[in-house]
């Protein structure tokens, strides 16, 4: 019989194993019997070829299945062990053998050979067309093309959608990891991670960033081939490309995942060139990195090694936690552009820094290294001049506040994190300040965390709420007297200093004050009572 012509590896996945191809009817007609290399059943085959002569090896690719009556195996031994030798190592998927025409049975030599390397040898026992079993085994390769080519029709379109919809990349990356259930890395030219995602629920997915270091050559001692992932270029305009990469977390990628990633790999090129996302996606990894620390939800060795992963390996194991937020609007594209100059400021300035955003744009979240802890407040000044004067160039005078923890070590950083963070929110309200210490902002941030609470808020109106009423009738204010004597702790000297007034002048005020309220400010209960309610004014009624 002639040998059929074989396609090129690429034009067809292997779809179909050894094991599949002989259940199949139309190869069930011959009585196959698998005499030796069962243990590589589970082999992908290819294509199918028919040949009978001694060369046959030469003329294939990989991955056939190949039928023959045995008229080219030759007569001798050493004959029969070659023709079975150049067959594994052409990749022959598997030989199949009819009987009753040029052998009556398989010779010894033939099968012991296919036995040593592995090489499924079946026996068809009765007589088998070759047309129809050639036939039978391209449906079903043919078909299970189509039924890939139709799955990943139906991704792209759902993975095009949410580019139209303008959902952005990390939606692109989520929807990908769902969809292959695998995690997926997205890689800037320099090997950093610009995004990545992991299938919602999977805990391995906690491994993402370990497994995506395996890929670049980290910890692969040992590791099976397939997990080095598969990987697509992603252009991200000048210059070297990126990679879209699908990490296979514990079994190996098929010809979908393939095939996926090719046409999601063009989707995202399309989403950085539409939105220069780039700057936007490194502020969003680290912003994630740092939430997530801040958190609680990284453990301290993890938290060290993800955080090189993302660029930032400081010398030491000191570090301090900033958090800077401003209420005025600003686009998401200008707010990376702050978080990116921020970064180069720090830099510039020799602070190894770390600076992502926080839930929304104009949030942040810094950490910076130190090298002792004389150095925390130098360090903190320096690092809220660099995020201001970022924040400045880009967004103008919006004004920025921010918030320093204080300095730890991996183990305890989360918290500090987390204390900077609400100490930035609750010093929203607060007299403008260079930086604020979020050691002494306890009660504010207290008190902004219970800011929707209705008891607050009624404490504020039944302890301020006639003093309030005359303020907005009168021209002379008394609120910022009773504010100034809480600042200084009931002390009348320091309250008439700091407000520039006489001593009976102060004295009528509070009298006045004391009506108002029916009050003694004289006592310490009294007065933390009233403390705490112009505390909570701050964030409970926003005038």
């Amino acid at each position: 019989m002639a040998a059929a012509s074989s396609p090129s590896p690429g034009d067809l996945p292997p779809r179909i194993t050894v094991a599949q191809a002989l259940a199949l009817p139309a190869v069930q007609q011959g009585l196959p019997v698998v005499v030796a290399g069962e243990r590589n059943l589970d082999r992908p085959i290819r294509w199918v070829h028919a040949g009978e002569v001694s060369y046959i090896a030469s003329v294939l690719l990989g991955g056939e299945l190949l039928l023959t009556t045995g008229m080219g195996i030759g007569r001798r031994p050493a004959e029969q062990r070659r023709f079975v030798q150049e067959l594994d190592e052409a990749g022959a998927a598997a030989l199949c053998v009819e009987l009753g025409g040029a052998l009556d049975d398989l010779p010894p030599a033939l099968v012991r050979e296919a036995e040593q390397r592995g090489l499924p040898l079946v026996a068809f026992r009765r007589d088998v067309r070759f047309i129809p079993v050639t036939e039978a085994i391209h449906t079903e390769l043919v078909n299970s093309r189509y039924a890939v080519l139709q799955r990943c029709d139906e991704i792209h379109r759902r993975l095009t959608e949410v580019v139209l919809d303008g959902e952005g990349i990390p939606e692109v990356l989520r929807v990908l990891a769902e969809t292959l259930a695998t995690p997926v890395v997205l890689e800037g030219a320099r090997g950093r991670v610009l995004a990545h995602a992991v299938p919602a629920g999977d805990a391995r997915g906690e491994d993402a960033l370990d497994a995506w270091a395996s890929t670049r050559g980290r910890d692969a001692a040992g590791g099976a081939p397939w997990r080095a992932g598969i990987a697509a270029p992603v252009p991200l305009g000048r210059g070297a490309p990126g990679r879209l990469v699908v990490l296979p977390v514990t079994d190996p990628l098929d010809e979908l995942a393939r095939l996926v990633l090719d046409r999601a790999a063009g989707l995202v090129a399309l989403s950085l060139q539409r939105s220069r996302q780039e700057e936007e996606l490194l502020a969003r990894e680290r912003g994630s990195f740092l939430l997530s620390l801040s958190g609680g939800r990284i453990a301290t060795a993890a938290a060290r090694r993800q955080a090189e992963l993302i660029g930032f390996a400081p010398a030491s194991g000191l570090l301090l936690g900033l958090a800077a937020e401003t209420a005025a609007p600003v686009e998401p594209a200008e707010w990376s552009l702050v978080l990116r100059d921020a970064q180069v400021e720090l830099e510039g300035r020799g602070a190894a820094a770390l600076v992502g955003q926080r839930e929304h744009p104009g949030q942040l979240l810094a950490l910076v290294a130190l090298h002792e802890q004389a150095e925390r407040d130098a360090t903190a000044a320096l690092a809220a001049a660099a995020l201001r004067t970022a924040a400045t160039r880009r967004i103008g005078g919006a004004e920025l506040v921010v918030a320093v923890g204080r300095a730890a070590g991996w183990d305890a950083i989360g918290s500090e994190l987390r204390f900077a963070a609400e100490g930035a929110a609750s010093a929203g309200p607060l007299p403008a300040a260079a930086w604020y210490d979020a050691r002494t902002l306890e009660l504010q941030r207290l008190l902004w965390r219970w800011r929707e609470d209705r008891e607050l808020a009624a404490l504020v109106q039944r302890r301020l709420g006639p003093l309030v009423a005359h303020d907005r009738r009168r021209r002379h204010q008394l609120l910022p007297t009773l504010e100034a004597l809480c600042a200084h702790g009931g002390h009348k000297a320091e309250t008439a200093r700091a407000l520039h007034l006489n001593r009976q002048a102060l004295y009528h005020r509070l009298d006045r004050i004391e009506q108002l309220l029916g009050a003694d400010l004289s006592d310490a209960q009294e007065l933390l009572t009233l403390h705490l309610a112009v505390e909570a004014r701050r964030y409970v009624e926003r005038d």
